[in-house]
C-alpha cells in the first residue's frame, strides 16, 4: 500500500509539474497590462507545490525508516495540500465556465495563464491526488499489505 501511495504521488506530481511549468511559461507569476494574467495568488500557487514536495519527502523517510508518525505528518501535509489545491481548482473552473459563456458556448478563451492548463491534466492530477491521499490514509492506519 504505501509503495502503491508512492507511485501516485510520484504521477501527481508529475502532472502537478507539468500545470506548474505551464502556468509559468504563461505568465501566470506576472501581472498583465490589464493586472489580471492570472487569477492564481502565486503564494498559494507555490504552497501547493512546496507542501506537497515536502510531503512526498516527509513519504519517503516514512517508507526508509518505516515510523508510522511520518506517515501521519504526510497524511496531515496532503490534507494542508489538497484544500489548497480545491481552492485553485475551484477558481480554476469558475473562470473556465465563465469564459465558456462569455465566448458563446466555445472553448475558453487563453487569456489567463492557468487556462492555458488542459482539461484532461487537470483532472488525471485530482483524480491521482485524492488516489494518494486514500492510500496515504490506509498506509497510515496500517490497513492492507504493507
Amino acid at each position: 500500500m504505501a509503495i502503491a501511495a508512492l507511485i501516485t504521488w510520484l504521477i501527481t506530481a508529475g502532472f502537478g509539474f507539468y500545470m506548474l511549468t505551464t502556468w509559468i511559461s504563461a505568465g501566470g507569476t506576472r501581472s498583465g497590462a490589464d493586472g489580471a494574467a492570472s487569477h492564481f495568488a502565486p503564494p498559494r500557487v507555490f504552497a501547493h507545490f512546496l507542501l506537497a514536495l515536502a510531503g512526498l519527502l516527509i513519504w519517503i523517510l516514512y517508507l526508509i525508516v518505516d515510523k508510522s508518525l511520518w506517515a501521519w505528518i504526510a497524511f496531515v501535509d496532503l490534507i494542508i495540500v489538497a484544500v489548497i489545491g480545491d481552492l485553485l481548482v475551484l477558481r480554476w473552473s469558475t473562470d473556465r465556465r465563465l469564459q465558456k459563456a462569455a465566448a458563446g458556448g466555445t472553448s475558453p478563451g487563453s487569456g489567463l495563464a492557468e487556462q492555458r492548463i488542459p482539461f484532461p491534466v487537470v483532472v488525471l492530477h485530482g483524480v491521482f491526488a485524492v488516489s494518494t491521499v486514500v492510500l496515504v490514509l490506509l498506509s497510515a492506519l496500517e490497513i492492507g499489505p504493507s
